[in-house]
């Protein structure tokens, strides 16, 4: 497998931004773009990276906030999930509840993607993984042995689902049905906090793992 990735913990609520990449023909995307594009370009710039488009796994403020930055600097498109389209355009006004800072209306994406849908890096290919609860357009993305998991799942833990269009009963199902279906092997690359493995997180994360308190519940 030539799908290597890099990663940016930015911004003031320490979102992880990844560069996955195609070790051979250095072709990459930009997953989650929360903010600081200074660091996510020096890392492009640095290791000679060929970016084709940025992509979101969902787009609450925290992992939107440089996508603007970034889409004038390097001249590429962005992509999210047709049902966060709402949560994109709130991304302005929960910046200013939850920062207290003005950030510029949110770019208009150039695209969408959607469940099964399969995304071409060098000879690498990456699948989008539907995974609704966090926000009705949270998305996954898989390659082999890595899962960038966004805000749906963490090490030992689960996205929220207090804010709007959040869904505790969608994000438990999207895991147990959806994620926990791949190898145990899989590396979970989240966006907060450190990796973890899928192997790992089914047995005993404290929400959705074996005898987890969410998934008995549901």
């Amino acid at each position: 497998m030539t799908l290597k990735y890099f990663v940016n913990t930015v911004g003031l609520l320490q979102s992880n931004s990844y560069i996955a990449y195609d070790s051979v023909s250095r072709e990459a995307i930009i997953i989650d773009a929360g903010d600081d594009a200074w660091k996510i370009l020096e890392t492009i710039q640095r290791n000679k990276l060929k970016p084709l488009a940025i992509y979101a796994t969902h787009c609450h403020f925290d992992h939107v906030m440089a996508v603007d930055d970034l889409k004038n600097a390097l001249n590429i498109p962005f992509y999210i999930h047709r049902q966060d389209m709402e949560i994109l355009l709130m991304s302005k006004e929960m910046t200013r509840n939850f920062l207290g800072i003005e950030i510029a209306d949110p770019p208009a994406p150039d695209g969408y993607v959607d469940q099964g849908q399969v995304i071409q890096v060098g000879e690498e290919k990456l699948t989008v993984i539907h995974t609704p609860g966090h926000s009705p357009g949270s998305v996954c993305y898989h390659a082999g042995s890595l899962l960038f998991s966004g805000d749906t799942l963490f090490q030992g833990s689960i996205g929220r689902t207090d804010a709007p269009g959040g869904s505790t009963s969608q994000i438990v199902d999207s895991i147990v049905n959806k994620l926990f279906k791949l190898p145990d092997e899989v590396e979970v690359l989240p966006g907060h906090g450190p990796l973890t493995t899928l192997g790992w997180e089914k047995k005993n994360n404290p929400f959705v793992g074996e005898g987890g308190m969410l998934r008995r519940r549901l």
